[in-house]
């Protein structure tokens, strides 16, 4: 059975997360429903990342397999041609391996958090940025962050609704940046908990405010502890933007 991998664009905004659920509009339900107009076969797609409600993507990829060996370059460009009025875009579609898989065979993920950080709210990007008007410390923040890069145990940036065996992570990157009116925060790891990275981003957002000192995230990280949190970031900053193999 030919297996094909594939990279997606989304805005979140309209879908209620990535995962298919009965009776309400998902990114994966979408898709699969994409293919089955194209070529009356009914799939189960796999997904490198399950991203909540919201959440967005320029590099999430998915893998699945279909009965007829198509060119890739039909099934991307029949894909799109099934997805016009929806917000989803298929940037990339090439065959890969049948032991090849997109969750499984992941190594590396990388996130995108995009603050808006002016006074005016967003016109065109309503619903894409989080929009805090008061002025951002985004170099104490770069060095908040810093403290939770490496092998920790995450559990107070852990959703309690996180399915995750264990709450330790690596984290190998986080990197906090003034780009123009935005502050820019990006998070690269093997893999993430459950809201992990709208918790870090709502906590060092608490440093750039000058709410928290530099030293309370290491504190807040050593706690294990839920409740040493800061607020939890919305869900419409939020971008999977790459998948490492």
């Amino acid at each position: 059975m030919p297996r094909y991998r594939l990279t997606l664009e989304y805005d979140g905004s309209a879908y209620n997360g990535f995962q298919a659920q009965t009776d309400q509009p998902t990114v994966q339900g979408s898709v699969e429903t994409a293919i089955t107009a194209f070529c009356g076969e009914t799939v189960r797609l796999a997904a490198a990342g399950r991203t909540d409600t919201g959440v967005h993507a320029t590099g999430q990829v998915i893998s699945l397999d279909l009965e007829k060996d198509w060119p890739a370059k039909t099934v991307m460009n029949a894909l799109n041609a099934h997805l016009v009025g929806e917000a989803i875009s298929v940037l990339h579609c090439v065959g890969v391996d049948d032991d090849w898989h997109a969750r499984f065979s992941a190594t590396g993920r990388r996130y995108l958090y995009r603050i808006l950080n002016r006074p005016g709210p967003p016109a065109l990007d309503a619903g894409r940025v989080w929009h805090m008007r008061k002025s951002l410390d985004a170099e104490a923040m770069q060095s908040a962050a810093q403290s939770l890069v490496g092998l920790h145990d995450f559990t107070t940036f852990r959703d309690v609704n996180c399915q995750s065996k264990s709450p330790e992570k690596t984290l190998d990157v986080a990197r906090v940046s003034r780009v123009g009116d935005e502050v820019h925060l990006v998070f690269e790891a093997r893999s993430f908990l459950h809201r992990q990275v709208r918790s870090m981003t709502g906590t060092l957002a608490e440093v750039g405010l000058g709410r928290w000192d530099i030293e309370d995230v290491a504190a807040a990280l050593a706690a294990r502890d839920r409740a040493a949190c800061g607020p939890v970031a919305p869900s419409t900053g939020l971008y999977l933007t790459g998948v490492v193999y």
